[in-house]
């Protein structure tokens, strides 16, 4: 069969909502514009021209920032960009500690602080509720543009659970992949399709988040279009553990010497989305007829293409009860798959890696995300240029 490929659409709006153990989620291309759902505030993706014009470069603004002290992030795993990000200017790696409401850069206590482009960019934008509606007067730094962007939302389960269930493991991306692909293509539909099972944010903040998860999966890290959801690109996936390499440190020290000899090959398999994307006709002889995925967080657009696939009946097609097991608190996805309380986990690489450097025993068999959603957000009056 030809392997499934991504239709590109006309997409709405998207976001989501970042915690778990080492990670949040999501990411955007600014190259794509989107329409605002009913409620919400118009807006660009860098702001009105003339605010644009009269603002410093991002260099200026990421210095400015930072010898102020106040670039911001969760610090929960996603702030290796960041600390990236401020070495390539030569900066200390230092930054202020974000809650999980953007109002220390609504009050300027951090002047660039750290979004997903599917949620708290959306926030920092939009009027709905929950929204502070600052509109065109904010732009971002983005860190696929800067060259220090890491991989986000994937697919993964423990190693010896694919080689005793093979079978299954093809038949649940076939689904899922099946299930992204279309949420991508129809956004608004995967967006209800998530609210009704439950979401977590508002109506509109979810169709927010869709638009914007779909460029997260339908475009890599340098704005080319994805023709292939789901597969695994070794270049972004290198780069995503270099950076990780450099930045992750661990308490165990023989966690870290591991962690630093880790390779692509340790931490990812291409063989099951070869399969499952070959596959002529969708039928496969499962081992296990029904499966959990462990989801990052509640239910939200960061994760439709599960729902979507639920939803549409992609896995009954495939012989599968998929239950998606939601995240959040003390949860932990890598944790929950490798002691078998799931089958199936969204993570992102770097967590993987260093789960596994610690002793667990993951693999990587999709990669849903192809960009970070990760960026720095700043009002345009808090630097403009001399």
């Amino acid at each position: 069969m030809k392997k499934r490929t991504l239709k590109l659409m006309s997409m709405s709006l998207a976001a989501v909502i970042t915690v778990a153990m080492m990670t949040g989620c999501g990411s955007s291309s600014s190259e794509t514009k989107s329409e605002p759902p009913a409620g919400t505030q118009s807006t660009s993706e860098s702001g009105s021209a003339d605010s644009e014009a009269a603002v410093m470069s991002n260099e200026e603004i990421i210095k400015k920032s930072a010898g102020e002290g106040k670039v911001s992030n969760w610090g929960i795993g996603n702030e290796y960009e960041i600390l990236a990000l401020l070495a390539k200017y030569g900066l200390p790696t230092e930054y202020l500690s974000e809650d999980f409401t953007m109002d220390a850069f609504d009050d300027d206590s951090s002047t660039l602080a750290s979004a997903m482009t599917y949620n708290e960019l959306g926030l920092v934008k939009n009027n709905y509720d929950g929204g502070y509606g600052y509109g065109d007067t904010v732009g971002y730094i983005d860190m696929n543009d800067e060259g220090v962007a890491m991989l986000e939302d994937n697919i993964f389960c423990k190693k010896s659970f694919a080689a005793e269930n093979p079978e299954t493991v093809k038949a649940f991306l076939y689904a899922s992949l099946k299930g992204w692909e279309y949420a991508v293509a129809n956004p608004e539909e995967a967006a209800q399709i998530v609210y009704e099972a439950g979401s977590s944010v508002s109506q509109d903040h979810q169709l927010y988040m869709a638009g914007e998860v779909a460029k997260l999966v339908s475009t890599d890290m340098n704005g080319n279009s994805v023709s292939e959801v789901g597969k695994i690109d070794d270049a972004a996936m290198q780069q995503t553990l270099d950076i990780a390499k450099k930045y992750v440190t661990l308490d165990d020290s023989a966690a870290q010497d591991a962690f630093s000899k880790l390779t692509l090959d340790d931490i990812r398999d291409t063989s099951f989305y070869e399969a499952a994307t070959g596959s002529s006709d969708g039928k496969f002889d499962v081992e296990k007829s029904e499966v959990s995925i462990q989801l990052k967080w509640l239910p939200q657009a960061q994760f439709m293409g599960y729902y979507v696939a639920d939803a549409k009946g992609y896995y009954d097609e495939v012989g599968l009860k998929v239950n998606i097991v939601s995240g959040g608190g003390d949860i932990s996805e890598t944790t929950a798959v490798n002691n078998g309380t799931v089958d199936f986990g969204v993570t992102w690489p770097t967590n993987m890696a260093v789960a596994d450097a610690g002793g667990m025993d993951l693999v990587e068999i999709a990669q849903i995300y192809q960009r970070s959603g990760m960026t720095l957000v700043y009002k345009y009056d808090n630097f403009k240029a001399e």
